[in-house]
């Protein structure tokens, strides 16, 4: 590749700003970034929140020329080699790299949309974007009551951000336990202690069937609105909600019915059910798509000129969606496109995860913890656990064989840099006993 080589990346976050860096004056590198803000790391959004962090703290590296903000990319040429912009631009390729990231999940839940809308309720939040972070702290006040669906990474961490700035919070999770794809049972008690201790009350095994919603105009003239207990028994289910195809104007979320006819009144919501990769131009284009975007061990797409990394892209039928893989691909592939022989194999990928106690929220200090590889043994499998009441902390891996597969850890991570390695160089654990204590393995 020469600096004659045009790059177009579609996506300024975290995976095509890091490619366009590694690349740095290699080829002549365009980003088409669709958010208008500064960019910024999305892992921190929780910190913003929470009112610890202000927005600019979470700015990446300055990009430079290459990044054209607040440009969306609406169709991708795959004759012409031509990217269409939605300002009327087009911008023309050698290689293209698809960075488009995920969309947060909005569940199919009675009352969200309107029939041939897709405008929110007042009060109903998604929370993947800085403008979700943005207009979801300004609808929220010590005292509000919020209501999170979904308990998992991006659920908690919603929750106990929330709870820091003194909303009331109520969790909704479907599962039988929070974070249930990351944390074993054990872990994932502790996890519900501490989030009842920040005064977040949760339900777990519940499923949330629909949204009550009132017209605004309703609401601001005295009409219903005014707060019940928090769970009660619905008598007509969702009987505020417009009928399906209604044009009722403007609506504020007063409530969440479940499955069981009990309803959680609510001022906000908070959709954190999850995300799904964004692949809407890639199937556009013709490109290969089963949960992302296909890519080879050369993370190209069945277009050889068109590669694809980050939240947006499936390799060996794996969709990460967390950063450490989203920047190990950035990286492999700028070695590729710079003639370096190498190739993506995938990314042993750890979660990490700080439960801050906010002020006034009556919790117990932070916790923190981290997840990695497989922490559900499989028969044959050897556990290892250490559990200390007293100091919160808990410890466990998994061994199959002589080789530590998964762990979780809770409340102390110091050994957490010393195990990952272990797992990730696929490692015997010589002295296991000896990583899993306070001094990190040294």
């Amino acid at each position: 590749m020469t600096s004659e080589q045009r790059v177009v990346v579609i996506g300024g976050g975290l995976a095509g700003l890091r490619l366009a860096q590694r690349l740095g004056p290699a080829a002549a590198v365009t980003v088409l970034g669709e958010e208008t803000h500064v960019p910024y790391n999305r892992v921190l959004l929780a910190e913003v929140l929470a009112g610890r962090y202000a927005p600019e703290v979470t700015a990446l590296p300055a990009p430079g020329p290459a990044l054209r903000r607040g440009v969306r990319a609406v169709r991708v040429d795959r004759a012409e080699r031509a990217v269409r912009c939605d300002d009327g631009t087009v911008a023309r390729y050698d290689t293209l790299v698809l960075a488009t990231g995920s969309n947060a999940v909005l569940p199919p839940l009675r009352g969200l949309f309107e029939r041939e809308g897709r405008d929110l309720p007042d009060g109903v939040h998604a929370f993947r974007t800085m403008d979700d972070c943005l207009a979801l702290s300004a609808a929220v006040r010590p005292g509000v009551r919020v209501v999170v669906i979904g308990g998992g990474l991006l659920g908690v961490s919603a929750a106990r951000a929330l709870a820091a700035r003194g909303a009331q919070v109520v969790l909704a999770q479907q599962g039988e336990r929070l974070m249930e794809r990351q944390l074993d049972a054990d872990a994932s008690a502790l996890l519900h202690a501490h989030l009842t201790a920040l005064g977040v009350e949760i339900h777990t095994e519940c499923r949330v069937r629909g949204l009550e919603v009132q017209p605004l105009r309703r609401l601001r003239s005295g009409g219903p609105g005014a707060a019940p207990p928090a769970a009660e028994p619905a008598a007509e289910p969702a009987a505020a909600a417009p009928r399906p195809g209604a044009s009722a104007g403007p609506r504020k979320v007063t409530g969440v019915e479940l499955a069981d006819g009990y309803r959680l009144t609510a001022d906000v919501v908070v959709l954190a059910c999850g995300v799904r990769p964004r692949t809407g131009l890639a199937q556009a284009a013709g490109l290969e798509v089963r949960k992302g975007i296909v890519v080879d061990d050369h993370l190209r797409t069945s277009d050889p000129r068109i590669h694809a990394i980050g939240d947006c892209a499936e390799h060996a039928g794996q969709v990460y969606g967390l950063a450490g893989a989203a920047l190990e691909q950035a990286d492999t592939l700028a070695a590729l496109l710079t003639g370096e022989p190498t190739q993506y194999t995938g990314t042993r990928a750890l979660t990490r995860l700080t439960l801050t106690t906010g002020e006034g929220t009556g919790g117990n200090g932070p916790l923190d913890l981290a997840a990695f590889g497989e922490t559900t043994p499989l028969p044959g499998d050897d556990v290892v656990r250490l559990a200390d009441a007293t100091r919160r902390t808990y410890r466990k891996v998994v061994l199959r064989g002589d080789r530590l597969v998964g762990g979780v850890l809770l409340g102390e991570l110091s050994t957490v840099g010393a195990l990952a390695r272990t797992w990730e160089g696929d490692e015997s654990p010589h002295d296991l006993f000896h990583l899993l204590t306070d001094d990190g393995g040294h």
